[in-house]
């Protein structure tokens, strides 16, 4: 085979061809948790788009609902448990120094 041929031949690797993850009958809304969980992070964030492998017009609807969940109060704003622990722990010392100084 003559060099300036093999220079465009493709290489012939497979790729598995991920699945989308909305599929076509899922309906994007705030009620739908099941759905808008997948697009959150431990901490509570929304997931970049590159990360979901979401199309730009499926990434504004997953943010819109997961905001309106927020705002109904169906998902929380910040899922920091250790910052709760935190604040539990502060507490309990701050009461204990108080019935120090009585």
């Amino acid at each position: 085979m003559d060099k300036s041929k093999r220079l465009f031949l493709k290489s012939k690797r497979s790729f598995r061809r991920r699945l989308p993850p909305i599929q076509s009958g899922d309906q994007i809304d705030y009620k739908n948790m099941g759905l808008i969980s997948r697009f959150i992070s431990e901490q509570g964030k929304i997931l970049s788009r590159r990360v979901n492998r979401l199309t730009l017009k499926q990434q504004r609807l997953i943010t819109i609902a997961i905001k309106q969940a927020r705002i109904l109060s169906s998902l929380p704003f910040l899922n920091n448990e250790k910052q709760f622990e935190k604040s539990e722990s502060t507490t309990k010392t701050t009461t204990a120094l108080k019935k120090k100084k009585k």
